[in-house]
């Protein structure tokens, strides 16, 4: 049986926090990996702790979103870093998205649909006509038109995604426990992995709190 794939969300600007949150998160029972983000990687020192990462599976949730020649260059940019995936917004366009994944190399990409954030009003407010289920399973073809590695989605439109992109598909909106946050279209974990998902991400109910004691309580649960 495969092991079950979660990245962790390092979301802190502090690099003391980060290094904890990874060394109380070892474990053989689960696949781990780290996700950093916009927070981390802009702060004074978070640029350089990743460099200085190693045997560790990173993935650098940056949501590159602009056009082709400055997303190419911002790939360039980032070459000197050990990341595994890196993420771009699929609303960048076609052209946007096939510069990327050509100066790539062995990084995957992974194309962000819409974010868990956003419900069929919000897509409304924004100017969409498309209601959320059909605006991803849209924009999932265009991620295989372009040959993208990957694609993140809510664990709701999962199914539909599966239909139409056939490699990883990547799962934020994670709720563990019976919480509220800032995410509308979510999941537990258990279910958006039987929904077909490769990667759970989930932050604040593993990272808040006791973090060796939430691993724990987040193994046993997927072992249930």
């Amino acid at each position: 049986m495969n092991k079950k794939k979660i990245f962790i969300a390092v979301d802190t600007n502090n690099v003391s926090k980060a290094k904890k949150i990874i060394r109380d998160t070892q474990t053989k029972k689960i696949e781990v990996g780290y996700k950093f983000g916009l927070e981390f990687f802009y702060s004074k020192d978070g640029r350089k702790f990743l460099s200085s990462l190693k045997n560790h599976k990173i993935f650098l949730d940056l949501k590159l979103n602009d056009i082709p020649n400055t997303v190419s260059s911002a790939m360039k940019s980032l070459k000197n870093l050990k990341i595994a995936y890196l993420t771009v917004h699929l609303s960048s366009g076609f052209d946007a998205l096939k510069a990327l994944k050509k100066e790539s190399k062995n990084i995957k990409i992974v194309g962000v649909t819409t974010l868990t954030s956003l419900s069929n009003k919000d897509l409304k407010e924004i100017g969409y006509n498309k209601k959320v289920n059909d605006l991803v399973r849209h924009q999932a073809k265009l991620a295989k038109k372009a040959n993208l590695d990957a694609v993140v989605c809510s664990g709701h439109e999962i199914k539909s995604v599966k239909k139409v992109f056939y490699k990883e598909i990547i799962t934020p909106g994670i709720k563990v426990q019976n919480t509220k946050n800032d995410q509308k279209r979510v999941m537990k974990p258990g279910d958006a992995f039987k929904a077909g998902s490769d990667w759970l991400v989930i932050g604040r109910p593993i990272t808040k709190g006791n973090i060796k004691n939430n691993i724990k309580k987040l193994i046993d649960h997927l072992n249930k």
